[in-house]
């Protein structure tokens, strides 16, 4: 490739739902076979790892003191990635080996507290470093009842070749100032991560493009039948709770910096790949850069708060 373009993906794939491991063995490969492919960024869904807690919804998930709610909140928890564990140094030594970058949606559990887990996106860099780790700064709806809220720490860009890449989760796209943040850091590149559906692309995806001037790349999951597994505790209530799948439809997409779609919303499963320019970054912000010539630092500043939350601070002196 040249010192302008980059070669971009959105890994449409499913987990094997609520399976740590295994899913992690799925990303791998992945990143092996995207990596083959020429591919210089990957991106994957939303919470991919170990999966979206779609039985919620289904399952009457607000009933206080629900056993089946506490079992599976329990299984989730216990498959959730602590990245101070390692649970997630083979995925970085494979970006690392392939000199690939990854942006990865996984639920955390951090070390430090307790059993609260967050839907976290995860920017990999092609040295296989963490350079980001975003926690979902507002859990959407159910969400709220096995997610915990986030913190601004993960606002952060990184470059990769000529591009500078942000991240958000899902519904974090939404938010204005959340956008606002990434693009003042430079952002021509921004992946959006989403557990897959078109209806959370398809508008959204072409206006984020067309806001930063940038290219947007959404990453979504699929979640079918054939993704349930029969070893999950309350097996059978899932099940019968599986008449309207799929629970998640793709919806992957790629948006240049003009609005125009050099990959339409799709449920295909596998690597959706394209190239993208520096140079178009630059055309579309001949008229209007939003964080550039278009902004007024002296009407209008955003104050972001990239501590990252903790319960204690100790001091031994």
């Amino acid at each position: 490739m040249s010192e302008q373009t980059l070669r971009v993906a959105a890994a449409q794939i499913a987990p094997v739902w609520l399976d740590r491991a295994r899913t992690l063995d799925r990303v791998i490969e992945t990143i092996e076979q995207a990596a083959v492919s020429g591919v210089e960024l990957v991106a994957f869904g939303e919470c991919l790892v170990p999966g979206y807690p779609f039985w919620v919804e289904r399952t009457d998930g607000a009933r206080f003191d629900s056993t089946l709610q506490k079992d599976l909140f329990a299984h989730y928890v216990d498959q959730a990635v602590t990245i101070e564990l390692g649970h997630l140094d083979a995925v970085c030594e494979t970006a690392r080996r392939n000199a690939i970058a990854v942006v990865l949606g996984i639920l955390e559990r951090p070390d430090d507290r307790g059993e609260s887990v967050y839907a976290c996106a995860v920017s990999i860099s092609q040295t296989g470093e963490v350079v980001a780790r975003q926690r979902k700064l507002m859990p959407t709806h159910e969400e709220r009842l096995v997610w915990a809220i986030g913190d601004g720490h993960g606002l952060r860009t990184h470059p990769v070749g000529a591009f500078t890449v942000g991240a958000l989760n899902c519904w974090e796209n939404w938010m204005p100032l959340a956008r606002s943040s990434l693009q003042a850091q430079g952002e021509d590149l921004h992946v959006a991560i989403w557990p897959g559906n078109p209806r959370n692309t398809r508008e959204i995806t072409r206006f984020m493009a067309l806001e930063g001037r940038s290219y947007v790349l959404s990453a979504s999951g699929l979640m079918r039948a054939q993704d349930l597994p029969d070893t999950l505790p309350h097996a059978k209530a899932l099940k019968a709770a599986a008449a309207d799948m799929p629970w998640a439809a793709g919806g992957s997409c790629l948006a240049g910096p003009d609005g125009r779609w050099l990959i339409e919303p799709t449920d295909t499963e596998g690597l959706l790949i394209a190239e993208i320019n520096t140079r178009d970054v630059h055309r579309a912000r001949h008229n209007f850069d939003p964080t550039g010539h278009y902004s007024r630092p002296d009407v209008f500043r955003l104050s972001v708060n990239r501590d990252r939350q903790r319960i204690g601070d100790f001091s031994d002196e």
